[in-house]
């Protein structure tokens, strides 16, 4: 009788944590609201929302993800801005492997109201947000871009704190340009000095880039493989995946995929705070 007691208890106690958790989010989600104004998403947008991030090919191409035009790209002879790089190019990978590009994919937006929507602004990691030394540049990458941290994917968006990692432009544009590098798998390479990845490609989704036709010339039907992640990607899930994660029968596994996210989250944050205290 005690035992059910003491279980019910546990489930009583993980009921109110992840409802904490759903509320936060839904804080969070606000205010990432309040910096833009409402206006017509692009298409590849529009039909993600609603969607879980992990069903919607967030991870290569969706949504976007892809670093900002001026990003500078670590390669063998040196850094070069990604816009500057082409087709056979080589970039140096995180574990020093030097690859060529098979290709450059590109986004453009334009701005059609007085700000941007939350999807497509970009996230900024300032200068040493990570660490001492990490980036050494601000970074610009899209909200649903991975960046490899403790050893896992987690995206820009999942580590917003409002202070050292916030949506925000360099400047006032009504253009914004975003690129991607495809290799022959998926990589991560060193952006401004923190480790990105490079375009997971899998079912077609190269076709989401605004000059997906040059791939199809370059690399025709059945030349180049589905890729596997480099590495495990991991994410912070909205408040209502944390509520059905309650009764799902892989709640366990759901809660292990999502502590690495918001432990690495976590200290960023913290370290943030100590960087203005």
């Amino acid at each position: 009788m005690s035992s059910n007691k003491e279980r019910q208890t546990q489930v009583n106690g993980a009921r109110r944590h992840f409802l904490g958790l759903a509320a936060a989010s839904g804080a969070k989600v606000a205010a990432l609201s309040a910096l833009t104004a409402t206006t017509v998403l692009p298409a590849s947008i529009a039909q993600a929302i609603g969607i879980p991030w992990w069903k919607k090919g967030d991870q290569g191409g969706g949504n976007p993800m892809c670093f900002l035009l001026g990003t500078a790209i670590t390669t063998p002879a040196g850094e070069i801005g990604i816009e500057h790089l082409k087709t056979g190019d080589l970039v140096t990978t995180v574990d020093g492997k030097a690859m060529d590009v098979k290709w450059i994919g590109r986004h453009i937006y334009k701005r059609n109201g007085a700000s941007w929507p939350t999807g497509v602004l970009p996230i900024r990691v300032a200068k040493h947000a990570i660490d001492r030394q990490t980036p050494h540049k601000d970074l610009y990458v899209s909200p649903g871009h991975a960046l490899l941290i403790d050893g896992v994917l987690i995206r820009a968006k999942d580590l917003v704190n409002g202070i050292t990692i916030a949506p925000a432009l360099p400047d006032d544009r009504k253009i914004i340009e975003y690129y991607h590098i495809v290799l022959d798998t998926h990589e991560a390479v060193l952006a401004e000095g923190l480790a990105a990845e490079t375009f997971l490609l899998k079912d077609g989704n190269h076709e989401t880039f605004t000059n997906f036709g040059e791939f199809a010339r370059i690399h025709p039907a059945g030349k180049v493989s589905v890729m596997k992640p480099f590495a495990p990607i991991v994410g912070i899930d909205s408040g209502r995946e944390h509520l059905k994660a309650l009764i799902s029968a892989r709640f366990r596994r759901a809660l292990q995929v999502r502590e690495p996210a918001r432990n690495t989250h976590r200290r960023i944050a913290l370290r943030a705070e100590s960087l203005i205290s």
